[in-house]
């Protein structure tokens, strides 16, 4: 297993040699562990990258799709319940077992008994945690159902498949196990009272709605905080977000978004049982990278979501990237293409429906990185909030500015580089001019592209084309987001990180995930490490992130206050972008 600055780099090289082909020099170095931290399994930080090459394919087998039973789960030769027992006599309270290799703890929750294991460092892990039935055969396309429950005791010590994906490289050992069969949750806790009430943050993982993975979240340094971790797994590309006439006459007007229903089920599990691993039902913090900030977003924004959560956290994701949001129509097209690859009967119809659901699955998510979606960017393909009428019945956009978002506390922030944009990489001046119209003169002014000589990289934000992209995707819809929180009455945090985990680094896409999900190393001085942890934990606490020994992070307020993260610390200023990004209206 890598170490996170190898994955990181390794990321950081994939952006470079597919969007602006720098050159990228391996690191090994690893931050010190404590001997607990030592024996604890290696976590893992997943990084958006939208990929613009051809996936590779995997020529195993598909994985199997079928559930493990409850025999297979339950672990009789150790000290455990019964394992007739049925899920209508649950344990009253967490019990602690005689210790073994595997299980050392039994929990209640309401499918089943769920065991877990007791970590070195005094806290507990569970994993491969199911919040739904597997979503295979008659259930591909169609809302989460609800998890089968089960007798005995249902433990597993690995993590759960990731949900099914091709490989762009940096997810290669996601997509080698991934499978159909995927929607499974893990926990980290140190408590297990129901009186505990701590504080739950869900991390909803990043990977451009067609990759990552969940697994190895809770084993990072955050797990140890006062909180109860949780990490949540959802369908991705085709099988996630995919519309199709004949899906939308099957579920009452409306199709697609079952990603963003999977995330929905994992949030309702979390209300119903989470009590039961200490935390506190009542406070709960999502949070996500990358394509996980878009859905955190994209939750705040629906109905259906209303209530599971109170504060949120977008780390480089919008609810719609600086794009215009896909109708249904516009998705139930890109479905009736897909289905004109695998059925000869009418692609919008029912028969072409039955077929996609027989088809198989790698095959399908393999052509569906071809469907061909009118858009800027195609590898962004799944990142197009979709209007479907049901999970979003308006864009994001109108949401907001209509006062109807979930009403709670949000950070939301950009590294100072995030990704190229295809279309601006391609023709700067005209991408301007297509996205600008006749404000373009006013943005060329901006960038100082009305002299002779193309300006000079800056040293934080790097060369116009990054500037330009990154600005329209994630910097300007980010302070969009922290504007129109404001301006409904609640409180919004902003920010922009301008250094590396690396100090030979440049910041990147992720950056903030090693700050995040890291202590500071020992012997690097704290103005280069930004304790994002401890203002995320702060702020899932008490949905304020300021706090001892921290530099001050004011609210947005009516100055568009922000904090920069650089070299030298932490700096408040107001107006991120202001002039720029008064000309995008787009969250």
């Amino acid at each position: 297993m890598m170490t996170w600055r190898t994955w990181l780099l390794a990321s950081q090289c994939l952006v470079a040699s597919v969007l602006v082909a720098l050159p990228c020099r391996a690191q090994t170095s690893t931050p010190a562990q404590t001997p607990a931290q030592a024996q604890l399994p290696p976590a893992r930080y997943h990084i958006v990258i939208p990929g613009k090459g051809t996936a590779k394919k995997k020529t195993a087998a598909p994985p199997a799709t079928t559930q493990a039973t409850p025999e297979s789960a339950a672990t009789p030769a150790l000290s455990a319940p019964d394992t007739t027992q049925t899920v209508s006599e649950p344990l009253p309270t967490a019990q602690t077992v005689q210790a073994g290799p595997q299980l050392d703890v039994i929990v209640p929750t309401t499918g089943g008994q769920l065991g877990g294991q007791a970590l070195p460092d005094g806290t507990f892990a569970f994993k491969a945690v199911p919040f739904a039935s597997p979503p295979v055969g008659k259930l591909r396309w169609t809302a989460p159902q609800d998890v089968a429950a089960w007798s005995g005791v249902r433990f597993s010590p690995d993590s759960a498949p990731a949900c099914l994906q091709l490989s762009y490289g940096w997810n290669a050992a996601a997509s080698e196990r991934s499978s159909e069969d995927c929607l499974y949750l893990e926990i980290r806790t140190a408590s297990l009272n129901h009186t505990a009430r701590k504080p739950v943050m869900v991390f909803i993982h990043g990977g451009a709605n067609r990759a990552g993975a969940g697994d190895g979240t809770i084993s990072s340094a955050l797990g140890r905080k006062d909180v109860v971790l949780v990490s949540l797994q959802y369908r991705l590309g085709v099988f996630g977000f995919l519309s199709h006439p004949a899906l939308t006459a099957e579920q009452g007007g409306a199709s697609g978004n079952y990603a963003l229903m999977d995330q929905i089920k994992a949030l309702q599990w979390v209300r119903d049982n989470i009590a039961s691993f200490g935390g506190d039902p009542d406070n709960v913090t999502i949070f996500g990278h990358s394509a996980g900030g878009q859905d955190v977003g994209l939750l705040m924004a629906s109905p259906s979501a209303r209530g599971l959560f109170h504060k949120a956290i977008e780390e480089s994701g919008t609810p719609q990237f600086g794009f215009a949001p896909r109708t249904l129509a516009q998705n139930e097209a890109l479905g009736v293409e897909l289905a004109e690859r695998f059925s000869k009967a009418p692609a919008d119809g029912a028969k072409a429906l039955a077929d996609l659901r027989h088809a198989p699955a790698m095959a399908l998510q393999t052509a569906g990185d071809t469907l061909q979606p009118h858009m800027e960017d195609t590898g962004f393909i799944w990142d197009a909030a979709t209007v479907d009428g049901r999970v979003l019945p308006k864009s994001p956009a109108d949401i907001f500015k209509a006062g109807e978002g979930a009403p709670v506390p949000l950070i939301i922030g950009v590294s100072a580089r995030e990704l190229t944009l295809a279309d601006v990489s391609a023709s700067l001046y005209g991408s301007i001019a297509t996205r600008f119209g006749e404000q373009r003169g006013k943005v060329q002014r901006f960038y100082k592209l009305d002299v002779s000589k193309t300006p000079k990289p800056d040293e934080v934000l790097g060369d116009v084309t990054m500037q330009v992209s990154t600005d329209i995707m994630l910097r300007c819809p980010s302070d969009w987001m922290a504007r129109q929180a404001t301006r409904n009455g609640q409180t919004a945090y902003l920010y922009q990180l301008d250094v590396d985990a690396d100090p030979k680094g440049t910041v990147h896409h992720g950056s903030e995930l090693a700050f995040v999900f890291n202590e500071r190393p020992k012997g690097v001085k704290s103005d280069r490490w930004p304790p994002l942890m401890d203002y995320w934990v702060q702020f899932a606490t008490t949905g304020d992130p300021n706090g001892k020994s921290r530099d001050d992070w004011p609210a947005y307020g009516h100055k568009g206050r922000y904090i920069e993260f650089t070299k030298k610390g932490g700096k408040t200023h107001d107006g991120l972008r202001a002039d720029m990004c008064a000309l995008l209206d787009q969250p």
